[in-house]
């Protein structure tokens, strides 16, 4: 697979994702995206996924690999948490 199909993969593989809070918005009140979240959202998906795409291009020996691969997943979703309800009161998450 070339480069530029495993990127375009990562994009719509990002896009997929937002589309489940997107939908959840127009069934229920409680889900309220604004343009700004989707971005950074999106943002997120596409650094994480850019991430694990390097790591399995660089890292060769199976054990490095998984510990890069589990490195990369826990920051994103470290990051996510952060950004959705501020576990460290960082200004990141408006606190």
């Amino acid at each position: 697979m070339t480069q530029t199909k495993r990127y375009f993969l990562i994009l719509v593989s990002a896009c997929s994702l937002l589309l489940i809070p997107l939908i959840a918005m127009s069934f229920t009140q409680e889900v309220q995206w604004s343009l700004f979240d989707f971005i950074v959202m999106g943002i997120l998906l596409m650094a994480v996924g850019t991430g694990l795409e390097i790591v399995l291009r660089k890292v060769s020996s199976p054990g490095r690999r998984l510990l890069w691969l589990s490195a990369v997943v826990f920051a994103g979703l470290l990051l996510w948490a952060e950004l959705a309800v501020g576990i460290f009161g960082s200004p990141l998450a408006g606190s």
